[in-house]
């Protein structure tokens, strides 16, 4: 359903952005990428005054020109739009529709991003200043989603620049949707109404937990950091639910209660360029909370080295990117905690 574009915008936490699939087709052919492109409903979507930019990729596939892929797409979808509105020329001032061709293995989908083509969702409004090489809101969402944190426990990053773990986690806590201050593409097209955008937002508000006492502890060695995530907290509305502090993380003795979870991205050598210190911060989380039982800990990182250095094999790891970077996510499980 078409209210099903507000609602996977507003709601989703870890998604990229929100491809509406217009169609899915084998090509190996230009005449036949056109003439399948062609027969897709493009009117039923795009206005007569529509802008429509076409991106692309091609992987492993006969026709490996992305230029041209992309050239043919347009042509396809201009040539439809023409015949259907009976005109010579698209003015393309209207609305702005972002169309991807992807093909892979000489399969063709084509779909419209409804999220936007400059900000996809893991732009969620509250973040306006960061510190160096920020981990994506999206990318911190998941790391939350991935542990066995929950609102009922006490959630840790000793290394938390400009807040994005703890921040993710407080709107998980709180079941905030991380899209309700922020605008998307798909608003300004006609078929997705105001009122539906309207009426998803007043569901989402209702689902917000504002009665639940949510402790998550986040500290940097940086205290712009410290200033720059607090202004973050205040700006997602969630300040309530965090104490920043200045820490540095190599001087922390012990963990501040049992049975937390520690969720952090330490930084990457490939970026620092300080690898002895990176070990001593591995070591440091090892020795305080890996020889904890009740805490369970969660760690991205790209070292190789991160298990011997922290003292522990991992109880998962996880395989992910943080942009183009290639990392694990280390996974060490605590007791569980009692009722």
């Amino acid at each position: 359903e078409i209210q099903d574009i507000c609602k996977t915008n507003i709601n989703l936490r870890c998604a990229d952005r929100v491809m509406l699939v217009m169609g899915q087709f084998e090509t190996l052919s230009f005449e036949e990428l056109f003439d399948k492109t062609y027969e897709l409903p493009w009117e039923k979507w795009i206005t007569k005054d529509g802008k429509f930019t076409v991106n692309g990729k091609s992987v492993k596939s006969k026709l490996y020109s992305t230029p041209d892929c992309q050239r043919m797409v347009k042509k396809a979808i201009s040539k439809k739009l023409c015949e259907y509105y009976d005109t010579d020329w698209m003015p393309e001032t209207g609305a702005e529709f972002t169309i991807l061709v992807s093909i892979h293995k000489d399969i063709a989908t084509i779909s419209i991003d409804t999220t936007g083509a400059r900000e996809g969702l893991f732009k969620r409004g509250y973040r306006e200043k960061s510190m160096a090489a920020p981990l994506k809101e999206t990318m911190a969402a998941a790391l939350v989603k991935l542990s066995y944190w929950n609102k009922n426990r006490v959630l840790y990053d000793p290394l938390c620049g400009s807040g994005t773990i703890a921040i993710e986690a407080a709107l998980i806590g709180r079941n905030i949707a991380p899209g309700l201050n922020r605008n998307f593409a798909s608003m300004e097209w006609p078929l997705v109404k105001d009122e539906y955008w309207k009426n998803e937002k007043i569901e989402a508000r209702k689902r917000i937990d504002f009665d639940s006492e949510i402790k998550i502890y986040a500290s940097d060695v940086s205290e712009k950091a410290i200033r720059i995530a607090k202004e973050n907290a205040i700006e997602a509305g969630v300040d309530d639910c965090i104490e920043f502090f200045v820490k540095d993380v190599t001087h922390i003795e012990k963990p501040m209660c049992s049975y937390g979870v520690l969720i952090t991205n330490p930084p990457y050598a490939e970026r620092i360029g300080d690898e002895e210190q990176l070990t001593k911060i591995h070591k440091k989380l090892g020795q305080v909370f890996g020889r904890d039982k009740t805490w369970s800990v969660y760690v991205i990182t790209s070292s190789v080295n991160f298990e011997k250095e922290f003292g522990r094999k991992a109880d998962r790891k996880r395989k992910l990117f943080n942009g183009d970077m290639r990392v694990d996510y280390y996974q060490y499980f605590g007791e569980k905690m009692p009722e």
